[in-house]
């Protein structure tokens, strides 16, 4: 019996101490107000949990009261945490102003904002956003792309598609940051930021990383037939419909850039198995391979130095063209998609 009431205090012990640092977090990146007021709120819970924590522990000169008070805080944050709602009706960050807004009639997808910056650097940048129209029909190519902004193991996960006539769209789940907001991995747990899907032009969304932020850039070809291409490219403009519909929040574990490209190859392998490389998305690319997703015949090194774009996106000109420019030498990308005569050797 004794060892059952040892255990018991143990887990309600690590229970209070992680309810402490959960709610000292909530606290700090929820409440408003300045940075001193949410850092005195966090610290007065923290002791709070402390305090409660050594009632458990039984150590003496501490108060009774410490834990049904701490239960009862626990409850009042319970129902102020439920009470946080995700919205639209923020003042956005002009890269994340408008919302996509699809329309599909057959094979033909009739597409509002369409996003089309020019970015010359993160806070100079021209705003144009587009009405286009696209046929699935046409849809050829589907290319993953990881930005790597943060070391080797964190890379943002985007996926272009390709037309016959040459374009191109890229597709990327985003954070909906409020105008002067910067991002925080740590406050994509605390409901911090709402979710947006992105479409937007590969000068627009892939220059602005190689060439405005600085970000190291890969570029894989994925190997999917049309009706798979199509079952993709459908699944975003699903979800783009559903966030405009109903917002949601960005979640660092849950609901980011690379769960979504995850849930949607499921559409198409429902027996697709989770994998630590979705949590630590710089190495999702390494997932795709080792499920055959990617052009075969090569190595993973192989892939990984052909299709790192960084160096020809910064070497190029603005008048070049972009997305011929950073697919020369991918392995899985035609000629003609680089516009060669594809009988030249």
């Amino acid at each position: 019996m004794a060892f059952f009431q040892i255990a018991l205090l143990i887990v309600l012990g690590l229970l209070t101490l992680g309810l402490g640092l959960w709610g000292g977090l909530a606290l700090w990146f929820q409440l408003p107000g300045p940075a001193w007021g949410r850092m005195l709120a966090s610290g007065l819970w923290c002791c709070m949990a402390m305090s409660a924590y050594a009632a458990l522990a039984g150590a003496p000169g501490h108060w009774r009261w410490a834990l049904p008070a701490f239960a009862l805080a626990t409850l009042a944050m319970a129902v102020w945490w439920h009470g946080i709602r995700p919205s639209h009706e923020r003042e956005w960050a002009d890269d994340v102003a408008r919302m996509l807004a699809p329309q599909v009639q057959g094979d033909i997808v009739q597409l509002e904002n369409v996003r089309n910056f020019d970015w010359r650097t993160e806070t100079d940048y021209d705003i144009r956003w587009e009405s286009r129209q696209y046929d699935l029909a046409q849809l050829v190519s589907a290319d993953l792309l990881l930005s790597y902004w943060m070391g080797p193991a964190i890379a943002h996960t985007l996926v272009s598609f390709g037309f016959a006539d040459g374009r191109r769209l890229v597709f990327s789940l985003e954070i909906r940051r409020e105008r002067g907001e910067a991002f925080s991995a740590l406050g994509g747990f605390f409901r911090k930021f709402e979710t947006v899907i992105v479409a937007a032009d590969e000068r627009d969304i892939i220059r602005t990383r190689t060439n405005a932020r600085g970000e190291d850039v890969y570029l894989y070809r994925l190997q999917l037939r049309h009706d798979q291409l199509r079952k993709v490219f459908l699944g975003y403009l699903e979800r783009a419909s559903q966030l405009r519909q109903h917002p949601r929040f960005y979640n660092t574990l849950t609901s980011n850039c690379t769960t979504i490209v995850f849930e949607l190859a499921r559409r198409l392998s429902p027996a697709l198995p989770l994998d630590y490389r979705l949590l630590l998305s710089g190495y999702f690319a390494d997932y795709v391979f080792d499920h055959g997703v990617l052009t075969p015949g090569y190595s993973f090194a192989q892939l990984r130095q052909a299709g790192r774009i960084t160096e020809r996106a910064l070497e190029g000109s603005a008048q070049d063209d972009y997305s011929r420019l950073i697919r020369q030498g991918v392995p899985g990308v035609t000629p003609q998609e680089l516009g060669q005569d594809p009988l030249q050797p």
